[in-house]
């Protein structure tokens, strides 16, 4: 463990030590802010929850997530530090959870940092604060979903911003999976079953399962698979190009 922990220490201190990390704090919390008081009518609905909070997650997470995530490797390869760090007495698989683990960490920071709007509804009225405790739970195995497909993203390739966008692609794919327009494209000649299947791969459809407030296991199962599924494969990436 000490390996690990080692990791996620350097990591979180590499996050706090520069002002990008105050910057993505500012900008997160800002944003969610903004979308929840100004298009979600957070006040002027005169309903005590906290969903016009919860439903943008998913799309700042497009766009967040992968801004996080695209540092992960892509900067270890700028730089020239990923040979340093394959030295250290630790396992590829440490690395890469120890990475992982300090960007979702960072992010159950921020997401943290939100807690006085629960606060706030609570003055405002009587809301049901186990819909809202699931929805918390549900945004942060969501993130932690954007930043496994962004660590293999960043895996890839040794310039961010091409990280970035690949990314947000593949993330912005695996929302939409469960909307109509890409069922439909699968409906013409796929099999039910595999249409089923697209619609269940939706990141977006087992979010919004969960801030109804009924935790179901199979979503929790979604996104922790979705992770260790990223994981593994960052795992094989780095092992491919350390060899390659």
């Amino acid at each position: 463990m000490r390996p690990l922990v080692a990791i996620i220490r350097r990591e979180l201190g590499a996050y706090f030590g520069a002002p990008l990390a105050y910057v993505f704090i500012v900008v997160f919390l800002a944003m969610a802010g903004g979308l929840t008081f100004h298009f979600g009518r957070f006040l002027s609905r005169g309903i005590a929850d906290l969903e016009p909070f919860f439903q943008y997650h998913p799309w700042l997470y497009l766009l967040m997530m992968p801004a996080i995530g695209m540092r992960l490797w892509a900067e270890e390869r700028k730089t020239g530090t990923i040979e340093f760090l394959m030295t250290l007495p630790l396992t590829i698989a440490q690395a890469v959870l120890g990475k992982f683990l300090a960007a979702w960490i960072f992010t159950g920071i921020t997401l943290g940092l939100t807690l006085p709007i629960w606060i706030t509804v609570n003055f405002l009225g009587d809301p049901d604060n186990g819909v809202i405790f699931a929805s918390y739970i549900g945004s942060w195995l969501m993130a932690g979903g954007f930043l496994a497909v962004s660590a293999c993203a960043s895996a890839l390739t040794a310039n961010q911003v091409i990280a970035f966008v690949l990314a947000a692609t593949l993330c912005f794919l695996m929302m939409v999976s469960g909307f109509e327009i890409v069922q439909s494209a699968f409906a013409g000649w796929a099999p039910a079953w595999v249409v089923t299947t697209v619609s269940e791969l939706s990141m977006l459809r087992n979010f919004e399962a969960i801030s109804r407030g009924v935790i179901d296991l199979r979503d929790v199962v979604y996104f922790l698979s979705l992770i260790g599924a990223g994981l593994v494969v960052n795992i094989v990436i780095i092992e491919y190009r350390k060899t390659g």
